[in-house]
């Protein structure tokens, strides 16, 4: 075959270029990352070779080496693993065909700069080699296939492949180390490279030499006592395994006896992976039976909502054989998942406890996600339930369902609330107005499923959840701090024949644009406000289904009005001698600024002028 030579796809060329051209502090990350590669090789291999012995049959004891050469100023490093074959390497190392690489390039240019933390984050571990290498080579063969290959790339837009020779399955990566790299030519710095990053990995990291020399201690970091393993250790376990860069926020290790057994070490990211949001709601948990590596692709282990946990869980009660379609329906499997739950949730429970502040770090970054668990997770819902937290009109702090309550008012027996996107808007919503007349707190709902788990869950200690956008939110029967409930200060509104007379011609002005007209107390600066009818769907959820493409029914909205506004009294006094051009423009007006202040967009745009240049030229004369 003759030299085949291809170009990167357009993020990964981008993505070497941030690479090649910036400054980066700790430089020596690449090694971690070529290693911690080569071991995912080596454990895929050990888990294809129980159902096919002759895949690494001449070649079974795993290892990785390092190899050193001063003269032609490269470092090698090889692996016996699954290898790669000819499409292997251009789905691997020339596409990325996740979204890692572009959204790794975004947040490099929105920082302004390309920090090396990125790169873990964003899973694009492999190109760290030029940072440090004017040229990488990679030669593998794929575990299986008697056709080696050679894959070569200055990491300047272009790559080529050609046929080549291997003795046996496995990759040899050759680094082509740069003049001022020198130093990952030194033992030394190799040795103290390993030690710290790679101790963990339980395939023996092998410096070759004029003797060999084992540079970690190869034992699986799990099967260890907790209190013979650092601090640092665990941290440099969760890069590991995560292939990430920043801190666990949490780390949770366990062995559990019983009925079944398994042994655990889960982590809790300190900052939001990448894909936490994508549609495929994969979880990223390793699973081991008696430390071989069966799958990192297993949604039986975890539940979805807690799909940002990181780590491994190894048990010696599944099959080594297990296979895919045994997974889905395995009992064992069930049961150590139920056990994973209880214990992620237990441990979540105890730090939102113990360190208030802390944890809400944690919700901002998981939050969103942990409220699925209460749509979809009816045994742990009140679990979830209690975990939650919100932003309220009560500050600016996070708060549990647990506090709000404990905040009612006297006469409150609903938990109120307002959805949308938007928290800033939803601060300046006009149905909040009376509410905060009263000090009644509302709930901020901006997360897209709220609009999914509050109609499902109902109430939280027997207090029904109310959104305040809907015609059923009443605060009559609420007393004011300092309000005697028979004598409550009232406002200056017009009187209410004039309202209702108002509300009737608005009604006929507007026809089917509205449900109903009609005065309201929960408006103290706006003139108008929309709401929906009790048994309407919410108006939020209406228009996010809408922006989805969905149908939803066509309920008009309720136009309240309110008595004690300047406009409305004027409005009320002009109303009196019957309807005019001016009642018919201030319907449409008000409907088209309650639509406005709710995000929606105006039907008629020209009408909406016209009548604004009319009012205001009344207005100025």
């Amino acid at each position: 075959m003759t030299e085949e030579k291809l170009s990167f796809q357009a993020e990964v060329s981008k993505l070497l270029h941030i690479v090649t051209h910036s400054l980066y502090s700790n430089k020596e990350i690449f090694l971690r990352e070529l290693i911690s590669n080569a071991s995912d090789a080596c454990d895929k291999l050990r888990y294809e070779s129980q159902t096919d012995s002759s895949l690494s049959e001449g070649d079974s004891d795993f290892r990785i080496t390092l190899k050193v050469d001063k003269d032609a100023k490269t470092l090698t490093l090889a692996d016996n693993g699954i290898g790669m074959n000819h499409d292997d390497l251009i789905n691997n190392l020339g596409t990325i065909a996740k979204s890692g690489t572009e959204a790794f390039i975004k947040a490099a240019e929105a920082s302004g700069k390309a920090d090396v933390n990125l790169i873990g984050q964003f899973g694009v571990g492999f190109y760290s080699s030029f940072m440090v290498a004017e040229k990488v080579e990679v030669t593998t063969r794929k575990a299986g296939e008697d056709t080696a290959w050679l894959w070569t790339s200055a990491g300047e837009g272009e790559y080529t492949i050609n046929e080549a020779t291997r003795d046996s399955h496995g990759t040899t990566i050759t680094l082509y180390m740069r003049e001022d790299q020198g130093e990952y030519l030194e033992d030394m710095r190799l040795r103290n490279i390993v030690t710290t990053y790679s101790d963990h990995i339980d395939i023996p990291i092998v410096l070759l030499g004029e003797k060999e020399e084992n540079l970690n201690s190869a034992s699986a970091i799990w099967t260890r006592q907790s209190k013979d393993i650092s601090e640092e250790q665990y941290k440099e376990f969760y890069h590991h395994v995560a292939h990430a860069f920043d801190d666990p926020w949490l780390t949770m290790h366990n062995h559990v006896e019983g009925v079944i057994e398994y042994t655990n070490l889960l982590f809790i990211p300190g900052t939001r992976p990448f894909d936490l949001f994508t549609p495929e709601r994969k979880n990223h948990l390793k699973l081991y039976v008696n430390r071989i590596f069966i799958t990192d692709d297993c949604d039986e282990v975890i539940p979805q909502y807690l799909r940002f946990v990181r780590g491994v869980v190894d048990s010696g009660d599944l099959p080594l054989n297990v296979s895919r379609e045994m997974l889905q329906h395995n009992p064992v499997l069930a049961k150590i998942k139920t056990g994973l739950t209880k214990k992620v949730l237990g441990e979540l429970k105890k730090k939102a406890k113990k360190d208030a502040e802390g944890y809400a770090t944690f919700w901002e970054n998981f939050g969103a996600v942990m409220k699925e668990g209460i749509y979809e997770d009816f045994a742990h819902q009140k679990e979830c339930l209690a975990l939650a937290r919100f932003k309220s009109s009560n500050g600016d702090a996070w708060t549990s369902l647990e506090d709000y309550v404990s905040r009612m008012k006297e006469g409150q027996d609903e938990i109120f609330y307002i959805s949308g996107e938007n928290l800033d808007a939803l601060k300046r919503s006009p149905q909040l107005e009376g509410f905060k007349a009263k000090g009644v707190e509302v709930l901020f709902m901006t997360d897209p499923i709220d609009e999914f788990w509050i109609p499902n869950v109902a109430q939280f200690e027997e207090k029904k959840f109310q959104s305040i956008t809907k015609g059923g939110a009443d605060l009559s029967k609420i007393k004011k701090d300092g309000e005697d409930k028979d004598s409550a200060d009232k406002e200056d509104s017009a009187d209410k024949d004039g309202v209702d007379r108002l509300c009737a011609a608005f009604k006929a002005v507007l026809g089917d644009d509205v449900q109903e007209v009609r005065s309201t107390d929960r408006l103290t600066d706006s003139a108008v406000c929309l709401v929906a009818s009790e048994t309407a769907m919410d108006r939020n959820l209406q228009r996010m289904l809408k922006q989805h493409g969905q149908s939803v029914p066509d309920d008009a909205p309720i136009l309240e009005i309110n008595p004690s506004h300047s406009l409305v009294k004027k409005l009320v006094d002009l109303s009196a001698d019957g309807t005019s051009q001016t009642i018919d423009d201030a319907a449409h007006l008000l409907l088209d600024q309650a639509r406005i202040i709710e995000g929606e967009t105006v039907p008629d745009m020209t009408a909406f002028a016209k009548r604004m240049t009319s009012a205001m030229e009344k207005g100025l004369v």
